[in-house]
């Protein structure tokens, strides 16, 4: 008999944990189960050993599988020591629950133990009925979380040291081949204290990697390395997708994936932080005022201007003359999703052509010709 371990937490609270042993039978035995579902589980007709796959795929790692109670979201992060880890480990459905299934990993587990979940099965029953027939348990390890927050885990023996588990309020944490227990610690540590903390559920996912990370996380050295989270949220609008895949950041491979999962989150979600905000002002800028206003986009009533106070200072003003030149050129235009004010290296040079066409450019470059004199 294999053993499986669930946890069920409820959100708010007085939050209480329930520990559950649960036994699954060997391949052929029938699974009891309660409530109105079968009674009996048929193993699929494929290679159970090798998930159905050429090669056995081995993802020794950690990961967290996790629900948001207060938005819904369920998600799941992972990085590993081997290649494009996101593709095999974590699954996430809207509304039903997230499943991280590595070590021997049988990436069919993901859609089974969703299925399950969706007809009805808690997250321990689903996982019990999945993996019944399978004679490579031992060689599994599996998280669930359901939408209700309730968890299941399972470790079989098979998985390198240091293998473990760890569950809190709406999350299940699991690892192999790991520096030790404190990965799973900290990772834990960073869960319960980010409960209610305002952050989404991929923040709060991947901080939990770049603690786990700091600890040790995988003890394998001098391999590639990969890192994922995905998120399902089951809010209407929330999603381009419509089974409500609201996030998938993959680092196929990077010297440091999980760093490289936390910038590109900022980066996509425009976190505050993820680039330097500055009003431009210089030289340039002023270079830019001159040209504009020789070629009749910017203040053409004025017969020329005075360099002063504020004319090295990008204003919007200047940022509207430049949207009327790029319009000029058929370049594009905030109209066309381009950033208002765009300056770019084709800016330039549309400049400088309008300049040749007018038969300003030698006029204009003596004018410019002091702006730009360099005194070191």
């Amino acid at each position: 008999m294999k053993t499986i371990r669930a946890s069920v937490f409820g959100f708010g609270l007085g939050c209480v944990c329930i520990s559950i042993v649960g036994a699954i039978s060997v391949v052929g035995e029938p699974l009891s189960i309660s409530g109105n579902r079968p009674t009996e589980i048929q193993p699929p007709s494929m290679n159970w050993d090798q998930g159905g796959h050429s090669e056995p795929l081995i993802d020794h790692t950690f990961s967290i599988v996790a629900v948001d109670p207060e938005t819904g979201e369920v998600g799941v992060a992972v990085t590993t020591r081997n290649a494009c880890v996101g593709n095999r480990v974590p699954w996430a459905r809207a509304g039903v629950g997230a499943v991280a299934t590595q070590a021997s990993t049988r990436p069919e587990y993901g859609k089974e133990i969703l299925d399950l979940m969706e007809s009805g099965y808690s997250p321990q029953e689903a996982l019990e009925a999945a993996m019944s027939a399978d004679p490579g348990a031992d060689r599994r390890q599996v998280g669930v979380v359901g939408a209700s927050g309730s968890t299941a885990q399972h470790t079989g023996s098979g998985p390198g040291s240091w293998a473990g588990e760890r569950t809190g309020q709406g999350f299940a944490t699991q690892g192999n081949v790991l520096m030790g227990p404190e990965v799973l610690d900290e990772v834990a540590r960073v869960m319960e204290e980010t409960v209610g903390s305002g952050r989404a559920l991929a923040d709060r996912l991947i901080l939990a990697l770049e603690a786990g990370q700091a600890a040790g996380g995988d003890k394998r050295k001098g391999r590639r390395q990969s890192a994922g989270v995905i998120i399902a949220d089951p809010r209407p609008g929330k999603a381009t997708r419509p089974d409500g895949q609201s996030v998938f950041l993959h680092i196929c491979e990077h010297p440091e994936p999980v760093g490289e999962l936390r910038r590109q989150f900022e980066s996509v979600s425009q976190t505050l932080g993820y680039r330097s905000l500055q009003q431009f002002g210089g030289s340039d800028v002023w270079q830019l005022r001159v040209i504009l206003h020789a070629l009749g986009f910017y203040r053409p009533g004025e017969e020329a201007l005075a360099r002063g106070e504020g004319s090295d200072e990008f204003t919007p003003e200047l940022a509207v003359a430049v949207d009327a030149f790029r319009l000029d050129r058929d370049l594009s235009t905030p109209e066309d999703g381009s950033p208002s004010g765009l300056v770019d290296p084709a800016t330039v040079d549309h400049l400088w052509r309008a300049l040749e066409e007018t038969g300003m450019v030698v006029e204009i470059r003596k004018t410019l010709r002091d702006a730009t004199h360099i005194r070191n």
